[in-house]
């Protein structure tokens, strides 16, 4: 649930990006950043290894303005999509309000899809959250490149909540 603070007038709302490694969610933040006007956004924070995989975290706050006099603030994460970070991956699922599962379209990527919801779905639960009672979007990306897979074969993994 969103964190409102009636003394600051502000309501917080923490979004996390979930997906397998190298399916897009670092990129995600960074179009939202490349596209945010400077004075809407905070500095992004990203921790990459060497060969440019999320090391612990990408982190971006955006102000949306106001609603009836309070200031809508959204915090925006990514988590590595590395299962040996699942640690770093519980750790940021604290507090989320809205999930967006970032799915590789490339077929041969539909194995790590699932392995990545399963984490998600575990992690989930193991903090007292039910996934079916948290918004979730499903996004399905690089369609544009070669070798996708068909969006009905995709949803065909049952990706999407039952």
């Amino acid at each position: 649930m969103s964190f409102i603070n009636y003394n600051s007038k502000e309501i917080n709302c923490k979004i996390v990006y979930f997906g397998p490694a190298t399916s897009g969610k670092t990129t995600n933040l960074q179009y939202i950043f490349n596209q945010t006007h400077p004075d809407g956004r905070g500095r992004m924070i990203s921790l990459q290894t060497q060969s440019e995989h999320t090391l612990f975290f990408d982190f971006l706050p955006l102000a949306l303005g106001t609603l009836r006099g309070f200031n809508v603030r959204f915090h925006l994460y990514t988590v590595p999509g590395q299962s040996y970070y699942d640690a770093s991956r519980k750790l940021i699922l604290r507090g989320v309000d809205g999930i967006v599962f970032v799915c590789d379209s490339n077929v041969t990527r539909m194995e790590a899809n699932l392995e990545s919801y399963s984490a998600l779905v575990t992690n989930l639960e193991e903090q007292g959250y039910e996934i079916d009672k948290i918004p979730i979007v499903f996004q399905y990306n690089k369609r544009d490149l070669p070798n996708v897979c068909p969006l009905s074969e995709i949803e065909d993994y049952r990706l999407t909540r039952s």
